[in-house]
């Protein structure tokens, strides 16, 4: 897959705060910068994340992979994308790739995530309802439009 064929991408540019000591990106970052991208396509969705929590619902992170491939280092770029994926159950991953803009892959960062249900501290028994229902634009989250 080509970086034209992701759903959803953003770019972002490396900070020193996003540093170690070696001069090139933590792994934290690297969790930031998939944290971001994933935000930027819900809003881009159409969704408040604020409307979500006053609904008493909050998407959670429950398993965390990152591989690296190529470093990145203090005034680099890279564009995020944001790809979800969905089966049966209450949990869905998202995964990120960190691509180079000379096209050369840095990173995958890939999520298993869930919306808990923020009364019960219970994970939703259809996640992908809770994240249609409110998007505007669902296609950004891998899901087909909602048909009232």
């Amino acid at each position: 897959m080509t970086i034209a064929d992701e759903p959803f991408r953003i770019r972002v540019e490396v900070r020193v705060s996003d540093l170690d000591p070696q001069l090139h990106v933590t792994g934290s970052a690297y969790q930031q910068f998939a944290d971001h991208s994933r935000f930027e396509c819900v809003r881009a969705a159409g969704i408040s994340v604020e409307d979500m929590l006053a609904d008493g619902l909050g998407p959670v992170n429950l398993e965390t992979v990152i591989k690296y491939h190529r470093e990145l280092r203090a005034g680099d770029a890279v564009d995020v994308t944001c790809s979800w994926e969905w089966g049966p159950g209450k949990t869905y991953r998202v995964e990120h790739r960190l691509i180079r803009p000379d096209g050369e892959l840095s990173a995958t960062v890939a999520f298993v995530s869930g919306v808990l249900d923020l009364r019960t501290r219970r994970l939703v028994a259809d996640p992908k309802a809770a994240w249609a229902s409110r998007a505007t634009d669902p296609t950004l989250l891998g899901l087909s439009p909602v048909c009232n």
